[in-house]
């Protein structure tokens, strides 16, 4: 089992930016797949940014010359960077966990809302 809590959330004016944070559990982060993903109200949870074990680096391509994706395995952390934010980047955003085995697990989500 995979714990996952992120942080760093809140109301930002757009342009603005925000760090969002997700500390996970266990003593293997280094060998697991991290992943951001977002779910807008009345939409279905989409991948916004992934990093691999290895330090692969996946975006969604509309957001990927804005935001960035970063983990520190001594702290067992992921961080989303998050610049130039628009109103349509606010949705609740989710931490992601891909162990070896088993999985994946999710934290409870944050919650980013842009506006002015």
């Amino acid at each position: 089992q995979v714990q996952l809590v992120e942080s760093g959330g809140g109301l930002v004016h757009p342009g603005g930016s925000l760090r969002l944070s997700c500390a996970a559990s266990g003593s293997a982060f280094s060998t697991y797949s991290m992943g951001w993903y977002r779910q807008a109200p009345g939409k279905q949870r989409e991948l916004v940014a992934r990093i691999s074990s290895g330090g692969s680096l996946t975006y969604e391509d509309s957001m990927k010359s804005r935001f960035t994706i970063s983990s520190d395995n001594a702290k067992n952390k992921v961080y989303l960077e998050m610049n130039s934010l628009k109103p349509e980047d606010t949705a609740v955003y989710y931490c992601n966990a891909v162990p070896l085995i088993k999985g994946p697990y999710w934290g409870q989500g944050t919650q980013v809302t842009v506006s002015s």
